[in-house]
């Protein structure tokens, strides 16, 4: 029951990265870079008028992504390695595909800001994939690791660069 708990508590505190990722100024800044994973569906959800439910993507996501969390398995999934690692790459394709459209409409504080805080956050989350490979399992890690791997893709992770629409 506590694992279950534990999930669901942490599934639903992902709101608060996402909302303050897409919603907390309705345009990008440093705090609130508007990053693809809710953007994408607030735009497609826009014309219908339910743009604000986009901030449970990374949410619903997270429950997908190991359903084991809430039976508290504590072994992290080959598939989030793979996961960090994708993600990785693509930030670079992201970043050297987009670096123009951020100078131009986001500014060079923002577009400049908004990839160091990228980068701390791969080289954070990349430390802590490292070491919880060389230690014993746990849940508690288990969790932890997904939850900030989930909160980095629903808050900073593919940021808006470029025009709004």
């Amino acid at each position: 029951m506590k694992y279950r708990l534990a999930t669901l508590g942490c599934g639903l505190a992902l709101l608060l990265p996402a909302w303050v990722g897409l919603f907390l100024r309705g345009f990008p800044t440093i705090l609130s870079p508007m990053p693809a994973l809710t953007v994408i569906p607030a735009f497609i959800l826009m014309n219908a008028g339910l743009h604000r439910i986009a901030v449970v993507a990374p949410v619903i996501f997270f429950f997908l992504w190991n359903p084991n969390l809430v039976r508290g398995q504590v072994e992290i999934p080959k598939r989030t390695y793979f996961l960090f690692a994708g993600t990785v790459l693509l930030t670079f394709v992201w970043f050297i595909g987009d670096w123009k459209f951020g100078l131009q409409y986001q500014g060079a504080r923002f577009t400049y800001s908004v990839c160091a805080i990228n980068a701390v956050w791969i080289f954070f989350l990349g430390s802590f994939l490292i070491r919880a490979r060389k230690r014993s399992p746990s849940f508690a890690q288990n969790l932890a690791l997904h939850w900030l791997l989930f909160a980095w893709l629903a808050w900073y992770a593919f940021p808006y660069l470029g025009e709004l629409p």
